[in-house]
C-alpha cells in the first residue's frame, strides 16, 4: 500500500494525541520525574485520560515508552488489551542487542506496537551512531516500524547524520526536539531543524512545550516563534500534535495546552487542521 492508499484510507479518521504515556509510578523507575515535576508523581492510567479526549472529541492515542525496559513495552500491551482507545504504541526494546531482529519478530506480532523510542536525551549525541545502535534502527527499518527520536536541540546535528543514513526509515521528532523556550534561545535550533526536515521520511510531533517554558509564568504567545519554526519546517503535512500527558501537567492542564495550538492553528485550513490533529499520526503510525 503506497502512501496516496493510505492517505485516502485516513482522510475521515478521527481525531489522534500522538503522544502520551501511562505509569504506575515508583521513585526508582521513574526518577527523571524531578521536585519541579512533583505533582505528577503518581499513578497515571487509561482510566485517568479516556474521559479528558472524550471532552476534547479525541478518538485514541498513541501510548509512548516511559520507561527502557520490555518489560514496559508489555505493560503497554496489557493496556491496550482493555482499552481500545490506546491506537498504538511506541514501546522499548534494546536496539543494541544482538539479537534485536528476533525482538522485532515477536513484537511483528502485535499489530498494534508501531515503532519504538529510546530515551536519547539521556544519553550523549554520539550514543546514536554507534554501529550498534545504527545496526538497530536498519533492523526498524526491515520490521517496517516507526522510530520516536527523543532529543535535545544539541542532539539534532547527530540525529540528521542517523536520518541521513535511512531514507526509508519512517522518523518523527519528539517534542519540537526540546528548544530552549524559557530562555527564549531559538536560532541555532532552528537552524537544524529546518535541516533536518529537508528529509521527507521525518516527522515533527508539536508536543512537549509547556514543560520546556517557564512551568508557572509561561503565556501562550511564547510559543509562537516556536510553532513558527516547526510548521515552516516541516509544513501541515508533516507534523502531529501530541499531548505529552501527564507529563504536561507540571505545567498545564490538558485543556489548557491544547488551547495553544488550537489557537495557533484556527487560521489554518479545515484540511490543515485536520491533518495535524489526526491525519498525519495515522499516516505515520499507519493506525
Amino acid at each position: 500500500m503506497d502512501w496516496e492508499q493510505v492517505n485516502k484510507l485516513v482522510q475521515h479518521m478521527q481525531k489522534i494525541d500522538s503522544h502520551q504515556h501511562f505509569w504506575q509510578y515508583n521513585a526508582v523507575k521513574h526518577d527523571w520525574i524531578d521536585d519541579a515535576m512533583a505533582v505528577i508523581r503518581k499513578d497515571f492510567l487509561p482510566a485517568d485520560l479516556q474521559s479528558i479526549l472524550q471532552q476534547h472529541n479525541i478518538d485514541g492515542c498513541i501510548a509512548v515508552q516511559a520507561d527502557q525496559t520490555e518489560d514496559e513495552t508489555n505493560f503497554l500491551l496489557a493496556l491496550q488489551q482493555e482499552n481500545d482507545f490506546i491506537k498504538g504504541i511506541v514501546g522499548w526494546v534494546d536496539l543494541r542487542a544482538k539479537n534485536i531482529t528476533d525482538r522485532l519478530a515477536y513484537y511483528k506480532h502485535f499489530n498494534i506496537v508501531k515503532g519504538f523510542r529510546h530515551v536519547l536525551q539521556g544519553e550523549a549525541p554520539e550514543f546514536m551512531l554507534q554501529q550498534n545502535f545504527v545496526n538497530g534502527i536498519a533492523a526498524l527499518q526491515a520490521f517496517d516500524f516507526t522510530y520516536d527520536i527523543l532529543i535535545f536541540p544539541n542532539h539534532l546535528p547527530a540525529a540528521i547524520t542517523l536520518v541521513k543514513k535511512f531514507p526509508e526509515q519512517k522518523f518523527v521528532i519528539d517534542h519540537i526536539a526540546k528548544p530552549y523556550i524559557k530562555e527564549g534561545l531559538i536560532g541555532e535550533w532552528k537552524h537544524a531543524m529546518k535541516n533536518i526536515a529537508q528529509y521527507p521520511n521525518v516527522y515533527c510531533k508539536i508536543s512537549g512545550m509547556v514543560t520546556e517554558a517557564d512551568q508557572q509564568l509561561w503565556k501562550p504567545e511564547d510559543f509562537t516563534p516556536y510553532l513558527d519554526a516547526a510548521v515552516d519546517a516541516f509544513g501541515t503535512n508533516r507534523t502531529m500534535f501530541g499531548s505529552d500527558w501527564p507529563v504536561c501537567l507540571a505545567a498545564a492542564s490538558y485543556t489548557a495546552m491544547m488551547d495553544i495550538v488550537k489557537d495557533y492553528f484556527s487560521s489554518f485550513s479545515d484540511t490543515e487542521q485536520n491533518n495535524f490533529f489526526g491525519n498525519n499520526a495515522a499516516a505515520f503510525y499507519k493506525l
